[in-house]
């Protein structure tokens, strides 16, 4: 599809949720396109939500689920951290597909330099949950309630910070259309 081919008509909707596209798209101008399509369809004051891939979230991941020192993972971390690209050219299994990673800056960029104003970073797990640990203690310390309601807590206070968003394996990009 390219960008006016959509069935929606301009200015149709007053939010618009990407969860997927930023990062199934490794090339910058099919991402470029794909925001154009939100700012397109968007009416004015409307707002996006964009989901991102952090850069990290390999390394992140990786680390946490014991993955180093197999040869197949460690020989695909460096060019992703390197461009972002992350690839799986062989459909290895446990691998995820080839899509892109980005820093935190390049989606602010990005999202920016499509015209939407007011743009906003969040860590959706931040430093309070990393994947791979589903097995640990933190599972049954989060059964207990008070414990739970201070890892929110401590989300919210870190989720916008600047030093602290390439931790989070997952970004949240959030852009108003000019009204």
């Amino acid at each position: 599809m390219t960008l006016g081919d959509s069935p929606f008509p301009p200015h149709q909707w007053t939010l618009f949720c990407s969860w997927g596209p930023l990062y199934h798209l490794p090339e910058a101008a099919d991402r470029a396109q794909a925001l154009a399509e939100a700012q397109r369809v968007l009416r004015p004051g409307g707002v996006l939500f964009a989901a991102a891939i952090s850069r990290f979230a390999a390394a992140i991941d990786w680390t946490y689920r014991g993955l180093l020192a197999d040869d197949g993972y460690w020989e695909r971390l460096a060019p992703t951290i390197a461009d972002g690209v992350h690839r799986n050219p062989t459909q290895r299994e446990g691998l995820f597909t080839t899509s892109y990673f980005h820093r935190p800056d390049e989606l602010a960029a990005e999202v920016a330099r499509a015209g939407f104003a007011g743009v906003r970073l969040l860590a959706v797990e931040g430093v309070v949950r990393y994947p791979g640990l589903e097995d640990s203690p933190l599972d049954e310390y989060e059964r207990d309630p008070k414990f739970r309601e201070r890892q929110m807590e401590l989300l919210r206070m870190l989720e916008e910070e600047p030093s602290l968003l390439g931790v989070s394996s997952h970004l949240m990009a959030i852009g108003y259309q000019q009204p």
